[in-house]
């Protein structure tokens, strides 16, 4: 068996997977080595906006003692600051640091550099084509207005 002989949904996940991991080992190698997959779930609501604990658990979908767990790493790797909510100061918001805001643009290079490897070796005819199989899938499984508005589920980990 080659993985040319696996149903898409299943080959497709098992892609996603191992890009995800060359991802994660990339961005450690840049001076990231504490961070994980669903850090970046958190993070994509820090470009915007700064939450509160409370409006990232919605965001994410996930109690506000979830949400609050997953601020908690990323302050501890110093990539989040809760700082004082400028109209109310009893109020904490999430935002990025610095740091963090390197880690956003060092994961957007590496997987711009994935996916320019990625139509090299295909071609971009091919690349194209396997971009529309994706969608496709994403509106098979009911999975495209999550990944347009943002609220794709936090993995399980």
């Amino acid at each position: 068996m080659t993985p040319l002989d696996l149903d898409l949904p299943t080959l497709a996940w098992l892609a996603g997977s191992s890009a995800n991991r060359a991802i994660l080992a990339e961005l450690h190698e840049a001076g990231h080595p504490g961070v994980r997959n669903s850090h970046g779930y958190v993070v994509q609501h820090l470009i915007d906006r700064a939450p509160t604990v409370s409006e990232l658990a919605g965001l994410l979908g996930v109690t506000q003692q979830a949400a609050s767990k997953h601020l908690r790493e990323l302050e501890r790797l110093g990539y989040v600051a809760r700082v004082p909510d400028p109209a109310d100061s009893r109020v904490r918001r999430a935002q990025l640091t610095d740091h963090g805001w390197q880690l956003v643009e060092d994961s957007r290079r590496i997987r711009q550099q994935l996916d320019k490897r990625l139509t090299r070796l295909a071609g971009k005819d091919s690349a194209e084509a396997a971009r529309r199989v994706l969608v496709c899938l994403l509106d098979a499984t009911g999975g495209t207005e999550e990944v347009i508005g943002r609220r794709a589920a936090l993995p399980s980990e």
